[in-house]
């Protein structure tokens, strides 16, 4: 294969929940760039028709589908419309979630069952109507978004660790099952990125500086650090990946710096 032709994502469609913003923004514009139609995903219509925007204008394929990703009836209702419309949905990026901080002791049952129908359930149900459809065509790329903190503990998101290192569970296991109808399962699991969701970390002076020193590259990542491993895990060349967890997080995990 040319190097011209690498990660070629021509004639695909794909889905990215959470799309409006951050990692799923990034991830959406670089699927598109690489040759996808790329369907884009928020409650917002209003903040869709924002992003989509300058998108086409470069010429890309995309297209706003504002539903709640944590609402399975309103998503398959989305799914189903895609399908109708394209005759296949190849490539979901599952990217949705929602954070509460809050020290154990005083984070309460209606916080943990918000984060787990959110951040699990949603995703697995979501994930596993698109998986038949992907079924019947023979051919799929499923991508979550999990999370270093499924692999390391850290105070204050017992809710948020447990969804994610439950997604991480379920990468394998699906793995393990759709291999053999020609559908790869993967995740990235993002360090710490500057987006909406960690916005109350990147304002805390003391967090940053803790940060800065204790990840080797020295810095946040940025929603681009991760569209490259995205596009990766869609494309052909990923055909023989599934059931990993791809970590991007600076270094952060592997020093004891």
């Amino acid at each position: 294969m040319s190097a011209q032709r690498l990660f070629d994502l021509t004639g695909r469609v794909a889905l990215v929940t959470g799309a409006s913003r951050g990692i799923g923004l990034s991830a959406s514009s670089a699927l598109a760039s690489h040759g996808a139609k790329v369907h884009m995903n928020s409650r917002s219509i209003a903040d869709l028709t924002t992003c989509c925007g300058p998108l086409t204008a470069k010429g890309l394929q995309v297209a706003p589908c504002a539903f709640d990703a944590f609402d399975l009836e309103s998503a398959v209702k989305a799914v189903d419309a895609i399908v109708a419309k394209d005759g296949r949905l190849d490539i979901v990026f599952l990217n949705a979630a929602i954070q509460a901080r809050k020290p154990l002791l005083d984070f309460d049952r209606g916080d943990f069952d918000r984060l787990i129908a959110s951040n699990l359930t949603s995703q697995w149900e979501l994930g596993r109507h698109i998986a038949r459809q992907m079924v019947r065509q023979g051919f799929g790329r499923i991508i979550f978004t999990g999370s270093i903190l499924a692999l390391m503990g850290r105070e204050n998101v017992t809710g948020y660790t447990a969804s994610k290192t439950a997604i991480h569970g379920i990468v394998r296991q699906w793995s393990a099952e759709l291999a053999p109808r020609g559908i790869t399962v993967n995740a990235i699991a993002p360090g710490y990125v500057k987006t909406q969701l960690t916005s109350a970390l990147h304002n805390d002076q003391q967090f940053n500086q803790w940060l800065l020193g204790r990840t080797p590259i020295g810095r946040w990542a940025e929603p681009e650090d991760m569209s490259g491993a995205v596009v990766y895990l869609a494309s052909a060349e990923s055909g023989f990946m599934t059931g990993q967890i791809l970590v991007i997080d600076g270094g952060l995990t592997t020093s004891l710096l």
